[in-house]
């Protein structure tokens, strides 16, 4: 197996170089940051910055006011605040600055220009973060968490990457892994040193050492269904005929004017999107053009994109007019759908006769089993239960976080299930009549995976592939 230490030692050239970059999103905003970090981080700093105490004087953690200059002319480029914290009390356990700027891009540039000239490289998208991890400031678990907490888009999926940020997946799948050498480091002892006075372990105990494990893995494997929903969300799909009330809909749920809205037909010709925190969950949802058959090929491009979309998209929400009834096109757009998770709101009930939203609810009925939702956009009446039926096909009912460590990274999940097959086949090996030795394997296998999710045991490239999809800064 290879470990953190084995990653760093591959890359000692580039893990010694001081690296530098913006850190906070590019455009005009009232402070911006440029992150120094590495051995020469503070003799960088010190020729481009003059404040009431030189750097060297500064305590580490500590706030210090000063100017950037630079000093092939002597010209003030920004005042600043800079930060100065010491090895190994820093995110990525290196010397590090924080130079706190004004938040305009053009200043942030030449300072950044400025860092580079005097003894800095640009960092690579996630360094910083993969410095934290080869520094052994955290697992690699921990540090895909924080691109999950940068992404988050809901207040329980920020609380998921927060609980794996701390550690709590890691500390179960250690628990798991130390298990499973345990009963390795067991079976290995009794075979070498037979005539050792050393606890003799049985075939069964083996067997149920195996069995624990797997089920804590299962378990854990089997909230990722709910995980990826903090993290990933679902797309939803607003379609049906035009003027049914689609547009409306999608500005209810945004809480802004964000579609327009006419009483003309075919006012929508491309697909708008937003998202919304439906109960917890991030719902990326899609108001579509009105379908029907036309001769307008603008619209009919907006027509064949609601289409696509309704075919993609995870979950459709039809919207009829309750004025109207249902009509062939409504019909037509039913049938089509009745392959996907799908929910059809009845609209504008607030003008409409309650013997013709009954007669909808009979006629929805022979589609199937499918959640009907009465509704009027004017007075908005009906979100609450969109919600409540939204929250019941995505997740099944309640997907909140609580305390519980949910997976939500596709990566770990995959290597939880390798970990499981390898535990089965070891109690495959041992029903089978296999020597224990020769069970090891199985094990050791098992180990071996888990020990990816955590960083104990996987290959630079699969270290490098994580940190290229962070972004630069981080």
């Amino acid at each position: 197996m290879r470990d953190r230490s084995d990653s760093a030692r591959a890359m000692p050239g580039r893990n010694a170089e001081t690296i530098a970059a913006i850190s906070t999103p590019y455009g005009t905003g009232g402070i911006g940051i440029i992150r120094i970090s590495g051995p020469e981080a503070f003799s960088v700093a010190e020729k481009i910055f003059r404040g009431r105490k030189k750097i060297s004087e500064t305590r580490s953690h500590s706030v210090v006011h000063g100017r950037i200059i630079d000093p092939a002319d002597g010209q003030m480029v920004d005042e600043v605040l800079l930060v100065k914290m010491d090895a190994p009390g820093t995110f990525t356990g290196e010397d590090t600055i924080e130079i706190n700027c004004h938040g305009g891009i053009v200043v942030l540039r030449r300072v950044l220009s400025l860092v580079l000239r005097y003894g800095a490289r640009a960092a690579c998208p996630g360094e910083f973060t993969k410095r934290a991890f080869i520094n052994g400031r955290m697992d690699l678990a921990q540090a895909e968490a924080v691109i999950d907490l940068i992404n988050s888009k809901t207040d329980e999926g920020s609380r998921a990457a927060a609980a794996q940020l701390q550690g709590r997946l890691s500390e179960k799948i250690r628990g798991a892994r130390r298990k499973m050498i345990e009963l390795i480091a067991r079976i290995e002892a009794a075979i070498e040193y037979p005539e050792e006075d050393i606890e003799e372990i049985t075939g069964e105990a083996v067997r149920n050492g195996i069995k624990e494990v797997r089920e804590e893995l299962r378990k854990t494997a089997q909230s990722f269904t709910r995980g990826r929903l903090l993290r990933e969300g679902i797309t939803a799909a607003i379609i049906g005929k035009p003027n049914a009330g689609k547009s409306s809909l999608l500005n209810a749920l945004v809480g802004s004017s964000r579609a327009i809205v006419t009483d003309i037909p075919g006012t929508t010709r491309d697909i708008i999107e937003e998202y919304v925190n439906i109960k917890g969950i991030p719902v990326r949802f899609l108001d579509t053009a009105g379908i029907r058959s036309t001769d307008d090929p603008v619209e009919a491009i907006g027509v064949e994109k609601a289409r696509t979309a309704a075919a993609e998209a995870e979950l459709v929400i039809i919207v009829l007019d309750a004025q109207t009834g249902i009509t062939d096109e409504d019909r037509e757009i039913m049938k089509t759908s009745l392959s996907k998770k799908t929910i059809v709101m009845i609209n504008k009930t607030d003008v409409a006769d309650d013997r013709m939203v009954e007669d909808m609810k009979e006629q929805i009925r022979t589609y199937g089993d499918i959640p009907v939702v009465v509704a009027s956009m004017v007075d908005g009446t009906g979100m609450d239960d969109l919600a409540d039926r939204i929250e019941s096909l995505a997740a099944g009912g309640e997907i909140s976080a609580n305390n519980e460590v949910l997976l939500t990274n596709a990566r770990h999940r995959q290597l939880i299930e390798d970990a499981v097959l390898g535990l089965d086949s070891a109690e495959s090996a041992y029903k089978g009549g296999m020597p224990l030795d020769l069970v090891t394997i199985d094990i050791r296998d098992a180990a071996e995976a888990l020990g990816r999710i955590t960083g104990e045991s996987v290959s630079e490239d699969v270290v490098n592939e994580i940190f290229s999809r962070f972004c630069v800064g981080k």
